[in-house]
């Protein structure tokens, strides 16, 4: 389980295909804390620690993994949002975030509002994904409010220092992103399909 807070960066450093599984090597700050059965979220992705060493390490991608979510994208030189599992006990700061990505979503729009910027995405409807106004969505596994919610669309504002310190500040129109959609809204909507 994760919260959505980023707590880094990481740039990716090697890319290793092996059958249909993509290896990533990855350096960070966090790096010489890690160790091998470890999970962390990559863009909201999560993937475990299979290797390590100095300031890097490594997970594996599968197949299936690639073609739902933004990894398969990956060039040497990206920065990957980075976050280590939650510690039990501690604060919720952002909301429950499994780091099982439901769906990519593409920008179709960034406007930078006094300081402030508001990013607006388009995401498939066909795999009954939904967000509300003021509900939760993760967006390359950063915890963020919507701040308005369409068929398959919805808009999300970014503080100066989420634009800083996250991908937020690459993104540009075309660009395709993770989404894990609130799992308590995943879940309502089951129950009310069944109803």
């Amino acid at each position: 389980m994760f919260t959505g807070i980023i707590e880094t960066l990481g740039e990716v450093i090697e890319l290793r295909n092996e059958g249909s599984n993509l290896h990533l090597t990855v350096k960070s700050t966090i790096s010489p804390e890690l160790k091998i059965d470890q999970s962390v979220a990559h863009n909201g992705v999560c993937l475990t620690v299979v290797s390590t060493k100095n300031n890097t390490y490594t997970v594996t991608a599968i197949e299936e993994t690639l073609q739902k979510t933004n990894l398969e994208h990956l060039a040497v030189g990206d920065f990957v949002n980075l976050e280590r599992a939650m510690i039990l006990g501690s604060r919720l700061d952002g909301h429950i975030v499994q780091g099982h990505v439901d769906q990519t979503g593409v920008c179709t729009s960034v406007e930078e509002k006094e300081g402030s910027w508001f990013f607006t995405f388009e995401y498939r409807t066909d795999l009954n994904n939904h967000t509300i106004e003021k509900g939760s969505i993760t967006i390359d596994g950063t915890s963020l409010t919507v701040v308005d919610s369409g068929k398959n669309t919805f808009s999300v504002a970014i503080i100066p220092y989420t634009y800083e310190h996250t991908r937020f500040n690459t993104y540009k129109i075309g660009t395709v992103v993770n989404l894990e959609f609130d799992v308590i809204g995943k879940y309502v909507a089951k129950l009310m399909a069944v109803r």
